[in-house]
């Protein structure tokens, strides 16, 4: 029995998907500048996923400019605004982004920019009133996360997205782990700019999207033929933007139906767990994505049995796989060595628990049964891992 749970990582492909860009493919191959029919077919194709795209966001097809993933789309947004001025001004960011995030804050930070981050409380969750206070005369762009992947933690993004438009600041959300799995209406949503990305919503890996609020100046980070509005030149990838765009369009069809039985999938992991002494839950448990699971094992308050003081999210993603369950850790491994979450650290977390933090995250196959039966390995692999650790010593947060 093998059991996917690493919906955050990546979701497998769409059948409908992979119909389309193999039709591309073989097909409607011709380079989307050309002005022959060849070219006008391929165009006819990004402009169709294009709509797709910004229907499932509620917004224009205009303001969506196709990328190679979330990564060039939070990238085209902090450095495109930033591009536009002559000399540093002052940027804000959350203290838990992604790292395509936080990276080109810090080597805005190299050339002498002022970088504000903002704190989270131990849920993970910015306050807004942080955000009022930090702004600045010359403050130029917020970028928040939407919904935290670690932690499933959500921001709230239409009150920080208000203080930004009132202030007369642009501001960004990536909201990659959010489109497709809640709803997004960008006619309401007060946001300048907002990643998105293909694989994440059953697409083909290798495209995403960046919106774009009409009106927004951005430098293109690359020069060229000026394709996708003159923001992103190279010939477009046609088949995973039209892969892309069916992926959208059939998550725009299913989000209602599918966000509900997600979250009563969330809460049934939950409710396995709830009593076991070898976790904490990490995130927010209302204000939280809808397929997300996460928490920490094991307390370092609590003294390990002799040899098992190494026990980390790594071990369980270890153990889980080798039982046919596939999970991810939120630390990281450089060189070998275990480094702590710097997430769970900006939540508050020790270095100990920090190491220790693992995710669950659920997708269109998941279902009951496969809930019940990992939480039935989980709890025999922690237990196994921890035989000899008096319980009454741990203690377990629900939050």
């Amino acid at each position: 029995m093998q059991i996917y749970l690493d919906y955050s990582a990546t979701t497998p492909t769409r059948p409908e998907a992979i119909t389309t860009m193999q039709q591309v493919l073989t097909q409607q191959w011709g380079n989307p500048s050309s002005l022959h029919m060849w070219g006008q077919r391929s165009a006819t194709l990004v402009e169709k996923a294009r709509i797709q795209v910004a229907d499932l966001i509620n917004t224009v097809p205009e303001s969506i400019i196709f990328t190679s993933g979330g990564t060039e789309a939070d990238n085209m947004a902090i450095m495109g605004v930033a591009l536009c001025y002559g000399k540093p001004q002052h940027i804000i960011i959350s203290s838990v982004e992604h790292f395509a995030i936080s990276e080109p804050a810090r080597v805005l930070e190299n050339w002498g920019w002022q970088v504000t981050r903002l704190p989270v409380d131990r849920q993970g969750r910015l306050d807004p009133q942080e955000l009022q206070a930090a702004l600045q005369p010359n403050t130029v762009l917020v970028s928040i996360i939407y919904g935290q992947s670690e932690v499933g933690t959500l921001q709230p993004i239409a009150e920080l997205g208000n203080i930004c438009r009132d202030r007369g600041v642009l501001f960004h959300t990536d909201a990659v782990q959010v489109v497709g799995r809640l709803p997004i209406d960008l006619q309401k949503l007060p946001v300048d700019l907002l990643s998105l990305s293909s694989h994440k919503i059953y697409g083909p890996q290798g495209v995403g999207a960046l919106y774009v609020r009409q009106g927004v100046k951005l430098v293109p980070l690359l020069s060229g033929g000026g394709q996708e509005m003159k923001l992103r030149s190279g010939t477009q990838a046609v088949a995973a933007i039209a892969g892309f765009g069916v992926a959208a369009e059939l998550a725009n069809e299913e989000i209602a139906t599918e966000t509900s039985r997600l979250s009563r999938l969330r809460d049934r992991f939950f409710a396995h767990m709830v009593d076991n002494p070898y976790v904490i839950f990490t995130g927010d448990r209302l204000y939280r994505l809808p397929h997300h699971v996460s928490f920490c094992i094991v307390p370092p308050e609590v003294e390990m049995p002799k040899g098992n003081n190494q026990v980390t999210g790594k071990t369980l993603v270890r153990q889980l796989n080798l039982a046919g369950i596939g999970i991810s850790t939120g630390s990281a491994c450089h060189s070998g060595k275990i480094a702590p979450s710097p997430i769970l650290l900006a939540m508050g977390y020790t270095k100990e628990h920090a190491i220790r933090g693992v995710r669950f995250t659920l997708g269109r196959e998941t279902t009951e049964a496969d809930i019940d039966w990992t939480a039935i390995v989980l709890k025999q692999i922690l237990t196994r891992l921890m035989p000899n650790v008096n319980s009454q010593k741990f203690y377990c947060i629900s939050l």
